[in-house]
């Protein structure tokens, strides 16, 4: 009787904290929406907490539409085409490379695979701004700075160490005998990697993909630096609008264009947060 107190105590506690701590996370997104669904009059009078006596969308269509971004006022529709396009091929990419690259390093390796790996390795944890003056003048030099290929290129470049450590780790924890089996029929090097590695890969590539891409679509640093004007991403457009100095502080416009720019990362994780805990379990970090 006493250990069954015990347990229900325990179990309350635990429930009471996981409670506790949803609503600290929670409380700055609900202030978030109900700032967004009023209007500046009513932000003026009432409380932060407060829910709204009229909602209205009027400020997302604001953010979306006609919200300035320094000279232009076109909100943040732009910065969502540009992210896409930025988003989409530099995922693509470095996943494909880093997974052929892990491949290669668990199957076949090839002479100095402990010293690339390491390579890598170590620059997964080397700071970015230590890069970015070289990287301007070497794109500048070349035709790509302030343009879109450039900053795919350098999004695949960073993603890259990484998605190597992903891929290889994952690989090495495969069945040896099945890549033994495949050479001795005759496979070759994308053989093997085609018909017998990537069918064995969905875990680490949605593993991959959820990474990759949110970090992408979060970019901040580079997408001011090396996308140019043209191509700024929808976090460039949120600090402008956030940050502009004309007229007064909408906050509820900030506020939308805030939850605008999180929605596509919110959502990606939403729905596939499953199978990315699937990933990590089926061995995305072992090795």
């Amino acid at each position: 009787m006493r250990m069954s107190s015990e347990k229900t105590l325990a179990r309350t506690g635990v429930y009471a904290f996981l409670v506790i701590s949803a609503a600290f996370f929670l409380m700055p997104f609900y202030v978030m929406v109900v700032t967004s669904l009023k209007t500046m009059d009513e932000i003026r009078v009432t409380s932060i907490f407060a829910l709204p006596d009229t909602p209205t969308l009027q400020a997302w269509v604001t953010a979306w539409q006609s919200a300035c971004t320094g000279l232009n006022c076109n909100g943040l529709s732009v910065g969502f085409f540009n992210s896409v396009m930025i988003m989409v091929p530099a995922t693509v990419f470095s996943i494909l490379l880093g997974a052929v690259t892990g491949y290669a390093l668990s199957f076949w390796r090839p002479k100095g695979t402990g010293l690339i790996f390491g390579i890598l390795l170590v620059a997964a944890f080397i700071p970015y701004q230590v890069f970015i003056y070289p990287l301007v003048r070497m794109l500048s030099q070349v035709g790509l700075y302030n343009s879109l290929a450039g900053i795919v290129a350098i999004h695949v470049i960073f993603g890259m160490p990484i998605m190597v450590l992903l891929f290889r780790n994952y690989y090495a924890g495969l069945p040896r005998d099945l890549f033994s089996a495949a050479r001795v029929d005759g496979g070759g090097f994308w053989v093997i990697f085609i018909r017998l590695i990537l069918p064995l890969s969905p875990p680490i590539l949605i593993v991959a993909v959820i990474l990759q891409s949110t970090h992408i679509w979060n970019d901040f640093l580079f997408g001011l630096v090396f996308a140019g004007s043209d191509n700024q991403p929808m976090t460039v457009l949120l600090n402008n609008i956030v940050n502009s100095t004309q007229g007064e502080k909408a906050y509820n416009v900030n506020m939308a264009a805030t939850i605008l720019t999180a929605a596509v990362p919110l959502i990606i994780y939403l729905a596939s947060g499953r199978w990315f805990v699937r990933g990590i379990a089926a061995g995305a970090v072992k090795g």
